[in-house]
């Protein structure tokens, strides 16, 4: 077998964080990453970096993921994720908050979407898949190339500006007075909660007619990759709690999607992504150096981080490397840090 294991934010974003970083017990991923060989490159959002296990440079992200939402209309016309988001002031910075870091009931996604369908007709069709993630159906496709929405989650988005077609910036201005007057903000605000104040629009395009669908299955629960197992025709799975429950069910060339430590850096939940972690080390790391060279002749680790996409490939023979020793990952995070290209 030929694993690919897809890790988001494998290293913790802030080196020195001891709180986080410190004392942390990983004996099986520090195993493989003491034998692998360990390419750094340019830093990549999360999505980008699993469209590019399937051979995609650019991809059309709306369209992808709503047809991983279970919906057809996904591969007729151009659909963009129009995710919703708070936008606040911070030391004169603008700051985004998407809807993981705040509650958002479905019966408020549909209000809002309903009204925006009403004021904005002439534009294009709202659909609500998840209260927290939203579509856009351009009846006049435009290029509108913006980061996915996991890159600016949280951080100030002062330089996030759109390349392309400044017609989507021009109206989303609109949209923005709009919202600022809907009655479930003003309710929203009562209750001291974030208002709903823009829309973060990113992944346009029309759904690929094919694409590389060079694994034997996929597995995962995100709808972005449940939406590229379809566009490949590949078999989607949910992800098992352990290796051991995964490999007589992973055919030769799997690709596993571990995301559980995405949303922990997201929401700067440090104590969550270590004991995320932690756990990912006993029910998948340590099991892996056990299993390579039997069950499993390769693994490819890619783990997009704020240092960098991390590329880290081992074969059967590197389980013979008893030279190389186990270095802790605070250790690591610090070279990738010193290291990272700009």
């Amino acid at each position: 077998m030929h694993l690919t294991l897809l890790v988001p934010e494998l290293i913790w974003p802030e080196p020195a964080d001891q709180f986080t970083l410190g004392k942390l017990s990983l004996p099986g991923l520090e195993w493989l990453l003491a034998r692998a060989r360990i390419e750094q490159g340019p830093r990549q959002a999360f999505e980008n970096s699993l469209a590019g296990c399937l051979g995609l440079d650019t991809a059309p992200f709306g369209p992808l993921r709503l047809l991983g939402e279970g919906c057809d209309d996904a591969r007729d016309g151009h659909w963009l994720c129009a995710d919703p988001v708070h936008l606040r002031f911070h030391h004169e910075r603008i700051v985004l908050a998407d809807a993981g870091a705040f509650e958002l009931s479905d019966e408020e996604a549909r209000q809002i979407t309903a009204a925006l369908n009403v004021e904005f007709a002439d534009i294009g069709h709202f659909l609500v898949a998840d209260a927290r993630r939203w579509y856009l159906r351009l009846h006049t496709p435009v290029e509108h190339r913006v980061d996915p929405l996991s890159s600016v989650a949280g951080r100030r988005i002062d330089d996030e500006l759109p390349q392309g077609d400044s017609t989507l910036t021009r109206w989303l201005n609109e949209v923005q007075m709009f919202l600022h007057g809907h009655p479930v903000n003003d309710q929203r605000q009562a209750a001291g909660k974030p208002i709903i104040n823009s829309l973060w629009l990113w992944g346009g395009g029309a759904l690929p007619t094919s694409l590389n669908s060079r694994f034997s299955g996929v597995w995962s629960s995100n709808p972005l990759a449940a939406g590229l197992a379809s566009a490949g025709a590949m078999p989607l799975h949910a992800v098992p709690g352990k290796l051991a429950d995964f490999l007589p069910q992973a055919g030769d060339k799997p690709l596993v999607i571990l995301d559980a430590l995405l949303p922990r850096v997201l929401y700067e939940d440090g104590e969550g992504w270590r004991n995320t972690l932690e756990q990912l080390d006993a029910d998948w790391f340590a099991p892996l150096g056990k299993a390579l060279g039997s069950r499993i002749q390769s693994i490819d680790l890619i783990a997009p981080t704020i240092f960098g996409e991390l590329r880290c490939t081992l074969s059967a023979g590197d389980r013979w490397k008893f030279w190389k020793r186990a270095r802790p990952l605070p250790d690591l995070a610090l070279q990738l840090a010193e290291q990272a290209q700009p």
